[in-house]
Formats: C-alpha cells, sequence, structure tokens
C-alpha cells in the first residue's frame, strides 16, 4: 500500500511518538522511511548576529547540527527495526518544503507528530503539521503528545 512514507523531525519531544508510529508503517508495508529536518529560514533569517559570536556559533549551524542529530537518531532507530531510511536536510519554510520533498519523492503517507497543549495555547493555529495535513494530497498520519504548558 504505501511504497515511501515520510517522517518530518523537528527533534521535539512532540514528535517521539511518531517516530515509533513511521518505523511501523515503513516495517509493515516494506517501505522505505524518508525522515527529514528542515532548517526554518524564517528563523536563520530574524538572527541579527553578534560580532562577538563566531560564525560557526549562528543559529543556522545550531539548526543544521540539531537536524543532524535528530535525522542520525531516528536513522539508527530505523536501522534497528530493519527498516530502510534515507534522510535529508533541507532549508526554507518547513511545511513548504515538507510538502515539496513529499512530492519529488513520491511519498504514500506522511506521519507527523503534534503536540496536544493545554490552556490557551492550543488555540494558536499555523502549526507546521496542521498546514501539511491541509495541503498534502497524499494521506498524512498525526500522531499526539500531550506536552504540559
Amino acid at each position: 500500500m504505501y511504497d515511501n512514507v515520510l517522517l518530518p523531525t523537528d527533534g521535539s519531544v512532540g514528535v517521539d511518538r511518531a517516530i515509533d508510529h513511521a518505523i511501523d508503517a515503513a516495517d509493515r508495508y516494506d517501505a522505505t522511511l524518508h525522515v527529514l529536518y528542515v532548517v526554518d529560514s524564517d528563523v536563520v533569517n530574524a538572527y541579527s548576529g553578534d560580532e562577538f559570536v563566531d560564525g560557526a556559533e549562528g543559529a543556522e549551524e545550531t539548526l543544521e547540527e540539531t537536524g543532524r542529530e535528530a535525522l542520525d537518531a531516528v536513522a539508527e532507530h530505523a536501522r534497528d527495526a530493519g527498516v530502510e531510511a534515507v534522510t535529508a536536510l533541507r532549508y526554507g519554510v518547513p511545511h513548504e518544503e515538507i510538502l515539496r520533498y513529499a512530492d519529488e519523492e513520491d511519498v504514500d503517507l506522511t506521519v507527523m507528530g503534534s503536540k496536544t497543549r493545554s490552556g490557551d495555547y492550543r488555540r494558536m493555529l499555523g502549526s507546521v503539521t496542521e498546514r501539511v495535513s491541509r495541503q498534502s494530497p497524499a494521506p498524512v498520519s498525526i500522531v499526539k503528545t500531550t506536552v504540559d504548558a
């Protein structure tokens, strides 16, 4: 049913449960697991820089390092489960890059984590997961994780 399963990750707690779901789906359907991290261009562009900070310590480099660590961790977990994993690090607006990658790689299913928060925080709209699920032509499975506010 699925040949390519995509797991976008930002390395946060909200993705933890989605990792297991994505690996399970890829294993069940003998699919390739694509793991994607997007370095958010809005965050990088918002960083004005500091003349006292070495360039290797800037926002872009920090996000790249976080992304590589997140990708490596998921790929290792997938390998341990006997699932073929492909990793990719992209730069741009997260939901746009996720949708672009899914189109380029003929992704059949995208599995995304979503943080369920209590109180006023949950009323905020415009999450990456919400945008991808609304705009993707392929199925999107949303795995919720409760996070304390």
